[in-house]
């Protein structure tokens, strides 16, 4: 495992398992990619604000979370419709603020499509 920094410049989905030396099935990762990093972003954004005695302690709360994430997906946790509503009408885009719907920097971009402004890439 490596540094809570490293953990906090990951992107890409995959990059999380890989960080956590995790296994995963790429099909439901392709499949289920924004409500697995959804509910594992509101689990990382529990914790913010608690001391867990290190950045260790961290990390090994997060690698829990995103296997208690995965596990519920991967066993057929399906989100209700209300969930996947709810996350249509939290219109922010990024990993700062996608829990939270105080982003100031969040613009249209298509057509209803919105996006936050203050991320260059975003990636599930």
């Amino acid at each position: 495992m490596g540094t809570l920094t490293e953990f906090r410049n990951i992107t890409d989905t995959e990059d999380f398992f890989e960080f956590f030396d995790l296994q995963f099935d790429e099909r439901l990762i392709n499949a289920k990619r924004f409500h697995i990093m959804k509910k594992f972003g509101e689990l990382v954004e529990k914790a913010s604000g608690h001391d867990f005695g290190g950045d260790e302690k961290l990390l090994e709360y997060y690698k829990f979370a995103l296997i208690t994430v995965y596990k519920n997906f991967e066993n057929g946790y399906s989100p209700s419709a209300a969930d996947v509503w709810e996350m249509f009408d939290k219109p922010s885009a990024c990993g700062t603020c996608s829990t939270s719907s105080s982003c100031n920097d969040v613009e249209e971009v298509s057509h209803g499509v919105h996006a936050c402004t203050s991320h260059n890439t975003i990636t599930f």
